[in-house]
């Protein structure tokens, strides 16, 4: 059972790592013609990182003629945190007036930490700490990235682009030792990575879930009880 100090540390260690993935972000949307307000406002009001980039990617290609299709990508990518919710709420079980929050703050990190704890207190505090952290570092490194913008250089040459997936497969890992959780993973993994060239942004990530769904369904590998 993780202690309290152990959440605090790796929600904090985790909302620094995904933050300063911010800092790519920040000096991307400059670079596609995002002002420093609009780029900020991306991160303070959308406050999902693969939406985001997929928002400014999709717009940097074809301007306002492409706004669309750039709002239907990341809302393609963000509605997994939805997903979340739903896993999140009886934890949380928050006051009515505490619901938007929850709800800006309910994301990859945020739900992996709190799901990988075993006792609701620590869950419930992994959940809001890095949430809490995640927004801070992550608003801060866009402000950044969006003021050094193009004297930043390319933000793949210093790893950047890798902080956010590093920091949540590094949540992940330790549940893999499952057979079922380790399934879902890889075929997760193979169905994305199978249908990223041919399908718009984010429904590869959406068609990857209906493995989740059909393992879970049907319970496939499922631990044998063992007789008395």
């Amino acid at each position: 059972m993780a202690s309290a100090a152990s959440v605090k540390s790796m929600s904090i260690g985790v909302g620094i790592a995904t933050g300063l993935y911010g800092i790519s972000f920040g000096a991307l949307s400059v670079a596609s013609g995002f002002d420093l307000l609009q780029t900020q406002l991306l991160s303070l009001l959308m406050f999902s990182g693969g939406s985001q980039f997929a928002f400014i990617g999709v717009f940097a290609t074809g301007g306002m003629s492409a706004i669309g299709t750039a709002v239907a990508s990341a809302w393609l990518l963000g509605i997994r945190n939805g997903f979340y919710a739903v896993r999140m709420a009886p934890v949380l079980d928050v006051a009515k007036g505490w619901r938007l929050v929850a709800a800006q703050l309910t994301i990859d990190e945020s739900t992996g930490v709190s799901t990988a704890q075993s006792e609701l207190p620590e869950q419930r505090s992994g959940f809001w700490i890095t949430g809490i952290s995640v927004f801070v570092f992550w608003n801060l490194a866009t402000l950044l990235g969006a003021l050094v913008g193009a004297s930043l250089g390319d933000p793949k040459v210093l790893g950047l682009d890798a902080a956010a997936a590093a920091a949540f497969l590094g949540l992940l890992w330790p549940r893999l030792s499952q057979s079922q959780s380790l399934v879902v993973a890889v075929g997760s993994m193979i169905v994305a990575c199978a249908l990223t060239p041919w399908l718009p942004p984010g429904m590869p990530i959406l068609l990857a879930g209906v493995v989740a769904v059909v393992v879970g369904a049907f319970n496939i590998f499922k631990p044998k009880e063992v007789a008395a």
